[in-house]
């Protein structure tokens, strides 16, 4: 009996060694201690307890670091992985090697540390960064006019182009000695977001020379010359640059770009044999290309006469080159989507440029890639989730508008049970968006370069715009469909898929990126281990790949212990940050990092090289990893905005739709993974119980619609840096003033109803009801006046464009000009 007790209380201290992650030498004593007590306390018989302690030792001595384990173990397993690790191109490793691990490499861990992420300053704008986005930057916003942008001009105003170069928008990331604003991250996200809320156009033209491009390749790489003369210019708008990357034959396949070039002599201004490269190239998909001064180029460098060094094929090669030069071939516009910011294809052939030209110079020949990578790194973070968040505040501010003005059936279509279902789903997405566009950005301004991290809130900030405009255009209905200056959605419906192909194209960016190159950077041991099988030196080799595979096993251990242990307490144990009504969250986000960390190296082993071509399995792990992502940043936004109630219905029905998401995806693993039994044993370890994370309830989505549907802190706060206009003859400034009247005068149609209900008033139409009203002294004059603004405003939000039949550009008439009460009476019935 006593042998059962000390073997049971051996298993629960070697379980306590698995959770609290001990090292060799913590085991090796514990599993002493347990024999020990064996001696003291068991019945074993001398024979079993000389075989056990046999068997201990030769454990101790083998498992424990040694020489004796780097020879009898470690020697034979770098042999086996050195042959069936998969090869690692130039470019993957050049992708990997990029940027930096930051909280994704906690959710990696198993054990993510909350104090630490909330221990990260909250991110804010400096005193010159909020000027700018209040002064400036409303200032362009009330310039421009969507619809004429896109119908009439198809391009921005001369004026705006203008304000835009005079006010340093060109040059928000240029630091102020070259004569550049000098913003940081979260500014150019800031800026990017309110833009995107009034012109998708504008947006675009401002943050593509503040994103991957000449600028920030010239702030990290470029000579001193160049840096000082063209980032002055570029900072002042003098030059307008574009990045050329994509040909028609190569797109996200940067290994086999096809544009070339290739070191030679040749006379340049009058002056021979100068040192430089002959180029041919042909790009399509360039963002400002038709107007661009300055060319930055992506392209494969030759040196068949070792004119260099002794390489024939140096590498990708970036190089800036002015639009000016002989050979520059600019073509004619491409439109996307009618998003109608310039864009446009540009060729050369045989074009010489002097090595000068070479971003970096010749220093730089052949690390192209290297380059683009660690500024998409951090660039991926700003402009594109501040475009998507942008869409998704436009629409949740107008949809909630939309939904208490709108009326069907004598009440606002907000409260009917299906349209609530949309607008709720508007509300918790737009409030996650914001959540991780702001931590994402913040981590760019404490000095990180969060690959993964920025290809995920790429991926799912544009993926959710999607879905967020899809239901607002749902909940409009006729008015979304209309086109015309009084559609305040239709163009940002139209060009959400631009965002979803560029800078990586969604599909392959969720399918090979997150986890593909996640698991490698985030992990704590794989890239390690990957370093080691590559490493030259046999002996630095052997010690490398030694601490980093029983690293990776112990890893593996723990991650199994408290997966069992976390899913069958259901994690209530587990020590978290947070309130009443966020503790749970961060219990159950520490249970699933540590499921999705054993989940991980259980496919990897399953799987090992081909998991790299099972991209819909390596797509479901990087939708647990992104959704693990931004329900943290969920619960850091409550935490830095000082826990607001008000924003309690959010913040839930974000958070409950993100654990639902991440159990999709587990369950997507499970039914797919080829090896059945590790499958089933995964599901019956992770999921003791089965299924466990219902989506968010329908009573809390109606608490966040009522939110949306009424003016009030929690709405400003989820619909903060929209452009709202001022004059209520633009679209969404009516819509603004009209929701506001709806809810004056609702108390003055409640007293109607109820005189109607007993009797003392009636008519057929509510005009006709008014007025006795009035008369019978059951409103006054001053409540008259209410309704008349109510009913004048919403019938101006209500009504759509019309143009002549043959929609020439003149005589457009719109039946939005200002309606009075008066021109109505006796013709319509208040809604």
């Amino acid at each position: 009996m006593d042998a059962w007790l000390i073997g049971l209380a051996m298993f629960a201290a070697i379980w306590v060694c698995a959770y609290r992650r001990y090292s060799a030498l913590g085991w090796t004593a514990v599993i002493a201690i347990g024999i020990a007590a064996l001696n003291l306390k068991g019945d074993l018989s001398l024979g079993a307890l000389l075989a056990v302690w046999v068997v201990f030792a030769v454990g101790a001595l083998v498992l424990n670091p040694s020489l004796l384990r780097r020879a009898l173990v470690t020697t034979p397993l770098l042999t086996l992985f050195r042959r069936i690790l998969p090869h690692v191109s130039q470019t993957e490793q050049e992708a990997l090697d990029a940027g930096t691990v930051w909280w994704d490499g906690d959710l990696f861990s198993g054990a993510p540390d909350w104090n630490k992420l909330l221990a990260f300053p909250k991110p804010t704008l400096s005193p010159d960064e909020k000027a700018f986005v209040e002064g400036p930057v409303e200032e362009l916003c009330a310039m421009l006019n969507d619809w004429e942008i896109t119908h009439e001009l198809n391009d921005l105003p001369p004026s705006a182009w203008q304000f835009i170069k005079d006010k340093g928008f060109l040059g928000m990331i240029i630091p102020k000695q070259f004569g550049g604003l000098g913003f940081s991250a979260l500014a150019h996200s800031e800026v990017v977001t309110k833009l995107t809320t009034r012109s998708g156009t504008a947006a675009v033209s401002v943050m593509v020379p503040n994103s991957l491009g000449p600028a920030e390749l010239l702030l990290h790489y470029g000579t001193d010359a160049q840096k000082d003369y063209y980032l002055p210019r570029l900072a002042k708008g003098l030059e307008m640059p574009c990045f050329a990357l994509t040909s028609p034959e190569a797109g996200s396949d940067a290994g086999g770009i096809p544009d070339f070039g290739v070191v030679c002599r040749a006379e340049w201004e009058g002056k021979a044999a100068v040192l430089g490269i002959r180029l041919t190239w042909e790009k399509r998909y360039i963002t400002l290309g038709p107007i661009a001064t300055l060319l930055g180029l992506a392209f494969r460098l030759y040196d068949p006469d070792h004119i260099l060094g002794q390489r024939d094929d140096i590498g990708i090669t970036l190089a800036l080159i002015p639009t000016k030069t002989p050979g520059v071939q600019i073509g004619r516009r491409h439109l996307p989507l009618n998003a109608v910011f310039m864009n446009g294809p540009n060729w050369g052939r045989g074009v010489f440029i002097p090595m000068e030209y070479v971003i970096g110079g010749a220093d730089y020949v052949g690390q192209g890639w290297k380059m683009l990578m660690n500024c998409l790194a951090a660039g991926r973070s700003i402009s594109l989730p501040g475009n998507g968040t942008g869409l998704a505040k436009m629409c949740a501010l107008t949809t909630g508008a939309y939904g208490r003005v709108r009326t069907q059936f004598k009440m606002s279509v907000g409260n009917f049970e299906g349209v609530e279902e949309a607008i709720a789903r508007i509300g918790g997405h737009a409030y996650l968006m914001e959540a991780a566009r702001v931590m994402t950005a913040g981590s760019i301004d404490l000095g990180e370069k969060p690959a993964v991290v920025s290809a995920i809130v790429k991926y799912h900030l544009t993926e959710l715009a999607r879905t967020v405009t899809n239901d607002a255009m749902d909940v409009h209905g006729g008015k979304g469909i209309c086109m015309g200056p009084s559609n305040y959605l239709a163009r940002g419906y139209q060009s959400v898929p631009i965002a979803i192909t560029v800078e990586g194209a969604n599909i392959l960016t969720r399918s090979m990126i997150i986890f593909g190159q996640g698991a490698i950077r985030g992990h704590p041991y794989v890239l390690r281990e990957i370093a080691a099988t590559q490493e030259p030196d046999r002996r630095k080799a052997l010690v490398d790949f030694d601490a980093a595979f029983f690293g990776h096993v112990s890893f593996v251990v723990a991650n199994f212990a408290r997966t069992v242990w976390l899913g069958l307490t259901r994690a209530i144990f587990v020590s978290v940050p947070g309130d009443t009504h966020t503790r749970r969250y961060y219990q159950q986000l520490t249970r699933l990092s540590s499921a999705f960390a054993l989940m991980a190296d259980a496919a990897m082993f399953v799987l090992g090289g081909s998991l790299k071509r099972r991209e819909r399995l390596s797509a479901r792990l990087g939708d647990i990893l992104s959704w693990l992502y931004l329900a943290s940043a969920v619960l850091k936004r409550y935490e830095d905005n000082g826990r607001p109630g008000g924003d309690l219905p959010f913040v839930h029905w974000a958070m409950q739709d993100a654990l639902n998401k991440i159990e999709q995806a587990f369950y997507g693993l499970f039914d797919n993974l080829p090896n059945r039994f590790v499958a089933v044993a995964l599901r019956y370890l992770i999921f003791s119980y089965g299924r466990q994370f219902n989506p968010p309830r329908d009573k809390l989505g109606r608490a966040v619609v009522q939110t949306m549907l009424e003016p009030g802190p929690a709405r400003e706060r989820l619909t903060a840096g929209v452009y709202i206009p001022k004059n209520e003859d633009e679209a969404v400034g009516v819509l603004e003033a009209a929701l506001r009247a709806v809810i004056a005068a609702e108390p003055v149609e409640a007293k109607i109803r109820a005189a109607v209900k007993a009797g003392s008033i009636g008519g057929h139409f509510a005009a006709e009801t008014a007025e006795q009203a009035v008369t019978k002294g059951v409103i006054t004059a001053a409540e008259s006046g209410l309704l008349d603004r109510a009913h004048a405003l919403r019938r101006k939000v209500i009504m759509v464009d019309d143009f002549p039949r043959d929609l020439g550009k003149s005589e457009i008439f719109q039946t939005t000009q200002p309606v009075t009460f008066e021109s109505l009476r006796g013709k319509f019935a208040h809604p």
